[in-house]
């Protein structure tokens, strides 16, 4: 049941981070905005086949790998300024959650 809701947190995730980062720098939509979306959709790709897989923890682990990507890109932008501390602090909310929901679908394996 654990595995549903973090699938959909993390799609909650994506539509705020789509909000978030319409208003980036027009010089920065073909790569940092990109960078974003592909790492968003990339771990709710590993998610998904996590969900799916036999062996639950190396996919497990690489979700936890790619969530922490995610937060290093967001944090970043943040600072660069392309991303205003209010939605960088929603946004990482949103992640810790994720992040939180990880741990306990990690330790429910052993």
């Amino acid at each position: 049941m654990e595995n549903l809701k973090i699938k959909q947190k993390t799609e909650d995730m994506i539509k705020y981070g789509y909000v978030a980062l319409q208003q980036f720098p027009k010089s920065e939509k073909f790569s940092s905005v990109q960078d974003v979306k592909r790492t968003m959709f990339s771990l709710l790709e590993q998610i998904i086949r996590a969900n799916r897989s036999r062996d639950k923890r190396i996919a497990l682990y690489a979700i936890d790998t790619e969530l922490e990507i995610l937060r290093t890109q967001v944090r970043l932008v943040m600072e660069l300024k392309f991303l205003p501390f209010q939605k960088y602090e929603i946004w990482s909310g949103h992640l810790s959650e994720i992040g939180r929901m990880l741990g306990g679908w990690i330790k429910s394996l052993n």
